[in-house]
């Protein structure tokens, strides 16, 4: 089965990367990839500065900047304060990847994970992901992100796993179609 191909030069990437020499890798990478508008941050207020100005299509972000912390900037702009959009899908890239880290990004309301050291396959197939597969988004009392749920079953009776499931059952969907 061959996979589907895009061309990506309509979309806006924002790359925001403390490391020179990595957020370097990121953009040529993404821009190889046929993405003809990135824009780089070094960290997290760049960033935001950034966001304020253009609205990227895909962030592509280090999970442990320095100075604003990713987690930080990831909750700004699920917060859709300062005229962010929240509904933005966002990529993490970590080489830090314990199951805690992991699980704080999930939880932050991150779109994709991503291992470093990166690869342009491994880049693409996340960005596919995000247009093939585009998850909900939903709303409780202490979380705004992406629905864990890859799949949505309405009338879903089996296990509920996580010890927040709780409050998924009170959850808002956002439509994300609706939105853009």
């Amino acid at each position: 089965m061959s996979m589907k191909t895009y061309a990506l030069e309509a979309i806006s990437v924002l790359v925001v990367e403390d490391n020179r020499f990595m957020r370097s890798i990121l953009v040529n990478v993404i821009k190889g990839l046929g993405v003809t508008h990135v824009v780089e941050a070094r960290d997290g207020q760049e960033a935001l500065e950034e966001l304020r100005n253009t609205a990227a299509d895909i962030i592509v972000m280090d999970w442990e900047l320095e100075g604003m912390a990713g987690s930080k900037l990831l909750q700004t702009v699920r917060s859709g304060k300062r005229g962010l959009n929240p509904l933005t899908p966002v990529i993490v890239v970590s080489a830090n990847t314990i199951a805690r880290n992991v699980l704080q990004a999930r939880d932050t309301g991150m779109t994709e994970f991503l291992a470093k050291p990166v690869s342009a396959a491994a880049i693409y197939a996340r960005i596919v992901s995000i247009i093939e597969h585009p998850r909900r988004f939903v709303r409780t009392g202490s979380y705004f992100g992406p629905d864990r749920r890859r799949r949505f079953e309405p009338g879903y009776l089996g296990p509920k796993r996580r010890a927040d499931d709780r409050s998924m059952d009170d959850a808002t969907d956002i439509d994300v179609k609706k939105q853009a």
